[in-house]
């Protein structure tokens, strides 16, 4: 609990959750005693209130680990400007920030400041960080603040507040009760000529590994099958490496059948018709490499009437008519969503930490996705595979 004048609404905020039955333990901040008092606090939390790193009531327990795992979600109320700030830098200089920057969940920053600082060049920036970062943000309003002036930096009321992560828990728990499966693939692959030389692109694999990291969060049951990256890989999710387009394919298959598949993976269309034992000498002619077609893995799952996905999404990546080619690949390869991005800009896509897309669904419907980091793209692209997934499975009941 930050400190600021709207730490009084916190209170209403334990009373509510604990009418639905929520569990509540609250880390009271230094400036947040100026507003609130632990004994209001705990007597409505019905819980000890934290306020130390070192504490010797923790009895041997490390407090910001321990309550960063026992906890669903982390709320942070209000989030005032100055903590917005530290959460951007990655301070740890109190209990409520180490707790956060140690945490393995999902942490909902609550605004509330007044609208000059909340539009303040600082503060845009530090939260378009955090953003990126993976927080949650419930507000700011627009209204009246306490100090008399009106515009946005007015925090949620306890009510919005409650309302946001029911339905966040409702969705959350709905899609674990279906215990959904996905496979996502991402990255590139090396399709050797030689012991040395290979056939390959550009990818990182980050948007997959960021698709497949959002899709866990939300209690999807997570595969990602990556082709050779620089990521290191969090133990979020399962994660298979592979190395050529065969490869992928047979660790697809082991994993079928699947709920949803996302194909990310920018697997190389070409390959060659077979691999030299030695390396291939300057001197050598060209016409002894030959060069076939490479795997299909999207063409595979989509013409797999035994073992389709339900929920079949794949990846355009192009040059030129980004659009028109890539819905011709929907259709062509039997996708519900196509997500289509034009690799020929060096600032996006390919080997970049940002990307710009459009979502194209079967019946037609796009959604143009501006340059943004692409755990934000991420999010939007999971959201509408979520969506749609729950949509067919609603009509389909």
């Amino acid at each position: 609990m930050g400190g600021g004048i709207s730490a009084y609404k916190s209170l209403d905020l334990i009373r509510l959750l604990q009418r639905k039955g929520s569990s509540v333990k609250v880390i009271l901040t230094k400036s947040g005693k100026k507003f609130v008092t632990s004994l209001s606090i705990s007597s409505l939390s019905k819980n000890r209130v934290f306020e130390e790193i070192f504490d010797n009531k923790s009895k041997g327990k490390i407090d910001h680990i321990s309550l960063s795992r026992w906890a669903d979600l982390i709320l942070v109320l209000p989030t005032t400007a100055n903590f917005m700030s530290k959460l951007n830098r990655g301070s740890a200089d109190d209990l409520a920030s180490t707790v956060i920057l140690a945490s393995n969940k999902e942490v909902f920053l609550v605004p509330a400041m007044n609208v000059r600082m909340w539009i303040h060049k600082a503060t845009q920036k530090n939260l378009d960080a955090l953003i990126e970062y993976g927080y949650k943000f419930i507000g700011p309003e627009n209204g009246e603040m306490a100090c008399g002036e009106y515009g946005k930096g007015k925090m949620s009321s306890p009510r919005q507040i409650l309302s946001f992560l029911d339905k966040f828990f409702k969705k959350r728990d709905l899609l674990k009760k279906k215990k959904i499966s996905a496979i996502v693939t991402t990255g590139p692959t090396k399709e050797y000529l030689d012991p040395v030389r290979f056939i390959s692109n550009e990818s990182s694999g980050k948007q997959g590994y960021e698709i497949a990291l959002e899709l866990s969060r939300l209690g999807i049951k997570t595969t990602l099958i990556s082709g050779p990256t620089k990521l290191t890989y969090t133990n979020d999710i399962k994660v298979k490496k592979v190395t050529t387009g065969k490869d992928m394919l047979e660790a697809v298959k082991k994993k079928l059948p699947t709920d949803i598949a996302v194909c990310t993976a920018a697997v190389s269309d070409f390959k060659p018709a077979y691999i030299n034992k030695n390396k291939i000498k300057k001197n050598s002619k060209m016409s002894e490499i030959k060069i076939e077609k490479n795997t299909d893995i999207l063409s595979y799952l989509g013409k797999n009437n035994r073992f389709k996905p339900k929920l079949l999404v794949g990846f355009s990546a192009e040059t030129e008519d980004l659009i028109k080619n890539s819905i011709n690949k929907l259709q062509e390869k039997f996708c519900d969503i196509i997500v289509a991005n034009d690799v020929s800009k060096k600032e996006i896509g390919f080997n970049s930490d940002f990307n710009e897309v459009t979502i194209i669904d079967k019946n037609g419907k796009t959604q143009k996705i501006k340059k943004n980091s692409k755990k934000i793209i991420a999010s939007i692209i999971v959201k509408k595979i979520v969506d749609t997934f729950l949509s067919n499975e609603k009509s389909v009941n």
